[in-house]
């Protein structure tokens, strides 16, 4: 987007949700992001926003019923819809508390625009959240079910969607908003600034084997791969981040 900064921002599902009962919204942490959010886009903190949010308790409790993850698929038609309507149901949510708030939030569902080939490698479609910028809408995407060749669906994350809206639409800036500060250490102190996997990965150790979405030894890796800075952050620095700060930990693998 020439002449404007673009930032991609993920709200959590374990932030927005409660997940340890299905499909419980966290409606005083959704309504805090959202406020934040609002006050940033009305404010001009931001100019192009795109929010991705995860699955909480709404994706991930349907995708375990059906034994979907990333890479173990269902050629279950019912199963694909429950696990998308899901997810269609929390970012109504979302969109919800936006509107409420002014903000010109739009829906994109990944299962529409994304898809896996037989290597599993990944498509999303991203023009049409380059339209939806350029018309001053603030696209919001969430992890999903997507289509994947000899498997029938897989699950996409809400990670993954980052990773692949922000690449494809060349974003400037990537958060992740998180239910820990940052990237922590052994001692539980948050590492200011990762240029390296290697750096971290004693502190990381199998943290991907703990989620089949990712975990946080996946977000590292994820985004050091991004061409452009990205911080993984707390709730609390939400605010701080949309103004442009680099709250947690900043990733940087340029």
């Amino acid at each position: 987007m020439a002449g404007r900064e673009t930032t991609v921002v993920k709200l959590g599902g374990s932030v927005v949700t409660d997940k340890d009962r299905p499909e419980a919204l966290d409606g005083p942490a959704l309504d805090a992001a959202a406020d934040a959010i609002a006050d940033a886009v009305t404010g001009g903190d931001v100019s192009d926003l795109v929010v991705v949010h995860g699955g909480g308790s709404f994706g991930h409790h349907h995708a375990s019923e059906h034994g979907v993850s990333k890479t173990r698929g269902s050629g279950d038609a019912a199963a694909a819809v429950e696990i998308h309507g899901a997810m269609k149901t929390l970012n109504d949510f979302v969109l919800a508390r936006l509107h409420d708030r002014d903000v010109p939030a739009v829906p994109v569902h990944p299962f529409s625009a994304a898809y896996r080939d037989a290597a599993a490698d990944l498509t999303l479609l991203t023009e049409q959240v380059e339209t939806m910028l350029g018309e001053e809408f603030v696209p919001v995407l969430h992890g999903d079910v997507v289509s994947h060749e000899g498997e029938g669906v897989t699950i996409l994350s809400g990670d993954e969607v980052v990773t692949a809206v922000a690449t494809g639409i060349d974003a400037d800036r990537v958060g992740f908003c998180s239910t820990v500060p940052g990237v922590l250490d052994d001692s539980d102190d948050v590492i200011p600034e990762i240029s390296t996997y290697d750096e971290v990965a004693e502190y990381l150790g199998e943290s991907d084997a703990t989620d089949v979405t990712g975990g946080m030894a996946g977000k590292v890796r994820a985004l050091l791969s991004l061409g452009s800075p990205a911080t993984i952050f707390g709730p609390d620095d939400l605010r701080d981040f949309l103004a442009g700060e680099d709250p947690g930990t900043r990733i940087d693998g340029r």
